[in-house]
């Protein structure tokens, strides 16, 4: 019976791997900008792109809370180790967490509620380079942008080397962190809202600033579109 049973959990093991595998969602990784970035990645740790580079990484159906960014600024040595201006994550290359403020996030979780991906471009950790965060295939053609110059455009209360500060950072504060959950739009958020109408300008701006495609398709994400 042993022989029996060990082979159903095989071709159970076998089962749960093919449909992982056919559902697992590509991103092709981009840098348009005219200097390097440090492309980052949670789950996919981290590539130095220079101009016009790309770098594809899969992520297993079912992820939930991943994260993509650009690191500008950064310095590493031959183990991998350094920091970044903008968007450091623990001073590592290959990140295992978030990166600090402020960086533009494109944010997804696959295969949720009724099998949708869930994807959106936010500004809640600020804004450090310009983005673009687009499907690409099973007949999703809905994308996001986000190309403002907000760096130049700043508040001068947010502004930060390389970048433009979300304000729960700067002023630590639950009108601007939401830490409570009760919140609603501010000088600030309406800031970043007026310039990338598509992207999340603060914790609770759900509404206008979440995307949906069918799970299992890949994505694009471009850094200075």
């Amino acid at each position: 019976m042993s022989i029996f049973r060990n082979l159903l959990v095989f071709c159970i093991l076998c089962a749960t791997l093919f449909f992982a595998s056919t559902n697992a969602a590509h991103f092709d990784i981009r840098n348009n900008c005219p200097f390097t970035v440090w492309a980052a990645a949670t789950p996919g740790g981290g590539r130095q792109l220079n101009r016009g580079e790309s770098w594809g990484i899969d992520v297993a159906a079912g992820t939930k809370g991943g994260r993509v960014w650009a690191r500008t600024g950064c310095t590493f040595d031959g183990a991998g180790r350094g920091r970044c201006q903008t968007g450091d994550c623990g001073g590592i290359l290959q990140c295992q967490a978030y990166g600090q403020a402020p960086n533009t996030l494109a944010e997804y979780g696959l295969n949720q509620f009724n099998n949708l991906d869930f994807f959106d471009i936010s500004l809640v950790d600020g804004f450090n380079v310009p983005m673009d965060f687009s499907p690409t295939s099973n007949g999703c053609t809905r994308g996001i942008k986000c190309t403002a110059d907000i760096n130049g455009q700043c508040p001068s209360q947010l502004r930060a080397e390389g970048g433009c500060n979300n304000p729960c950072t700067v002023f630590k504060t639950n009108e601007y962190c939401c830490n409570s959950g009760s919140c609603g739009p501010t000088d600030f958020s309406r800031f970043f809202k007026s310039r990338c109408p598509d992207a999340y300008s603060y914790p609770k701006d759900d509404q206008t600033s979440t995307f949906t495609c069918p799970g299992g398709t890949n994505y694009r994400v471009v850094f200075c579109p």
